[in-house]
C-alpha cells in the first residue's frame, strides 16, 4: 500500500537525513573556517559580519541577523566586540533613529582582504570533498534544490541577498598568483564627472 505524499514516516526521515547531512557538513565547514580566519584572532560570527558589511557597504543590525542566520543580539554583541576592535564603525540614520547602522572601518575591511588573501583551497575538507564532484562533472554542486528550500524558509530576499553578494564578490576580485586581489574601482563620486 503506497503511503500519503505528505507521510509522518516521510517528514520524520527526510526531517532527520537533512539535520545529520547538514550536521556534518557544518562541522566540517566550521573547522574549516575557523583553521581560516585563526591567525586574525576573529570568530566565525565576526568574520561573518565582517563579510556582510562589506557587501552590503554597511549595513543595519537586523540585516547583520537576518543574512547571517543570527539571532540580533549575536549580531549586536560581535559588532560592538568589532568596533571595540576599530574595525567597525556604529551609526544612526538620519530618518532612521530605531535601527543600529554599521560600516568597515578602514581597518575592517583591509583586515577583511587580508583573510580572503590568505584563503587557500587545498586545507579545507569541504571544497576537497566537492573536487570527485567537480572532475566528474566538470562543475561544483550548485545547491539549486538546497537554495529553493532556503528561499521558502528564509525568504526570497535572503536567497537574492545571497546572489548578489556572490556577483559582487565575482566583479571585486581576481585570482593572482594563487591569491584573491581586490580590483580597484572608481570611487563613486568619480562615476558623475565620466560622462561631463
Amino acid at each position: 500500500m503506497d503511503q500519503p505524499l505528505n507521510s509522518l514516516k516521510q517528514s520524520v526521515m527526510f526531517s532527520h537525513k537533512v539535520a545529520q547531512l547538514s550536521k556534518a557538513l557544518w562541522k566540517s565547514v566550521e573547522k574549516d573556517w575557523q583553521t581560516w580566519i585563526k591567525p586574525f584572532d576573529l570568530n566565525i560570527n565576526e568574520h561573518h559580519i565582517l563579510w556582510i558589511a562589506y557587501h552590503l557597504d554597511g549595513a543595519s543590525i537586523s540585516d547583520i541577523a537576518k543574512y547571517g542566520v543570527m539571532h540580533v543580539s549575536t549580531a549586536f554583541n560581535f559588532s560592538k566586540k568589532l568596533e571595540d576592535r576599530g574595525l567597525l564603525l556604529f551609526s544612526k540614520k538620519e530618518n532612521d533613529k530605531r535601527n543600529t547602522y554599521v560600516k568597515l572601518t578602514a581597518d575592517g575591511e583591509s583586515l577583511f582582504l587580508q583573510t580572503l588573501e590568505a584563503y587557500h583551497p587545498d586545507t579545507y575538507g569541504v571544497f576537497k570533498g566537492a573536487l570527485p564532484i567537480k572532475d566528474l562533472y566538470g562543475k561544483f554542486p550548485e545547491f539549486s534544490e538546497i537554495t529553493s528550500m532556503l528561499r521558502h524558509i528564509y525568504g526570497s530576499d535572503f536567497i537574492d541577498m545571497f546572489e548578489e553578494t556572490l556577483l559582487k564578490f565575482d566583479d571585486d576580485f581576481q585570482e593572482e598568483n594563487g591569491q584573491l586581489k581586490k580590483l580597484q574601482s572608481i570611487p563613486k563620486e568619480d562615476y558623475s564627472s565620466e560622462g561631463a
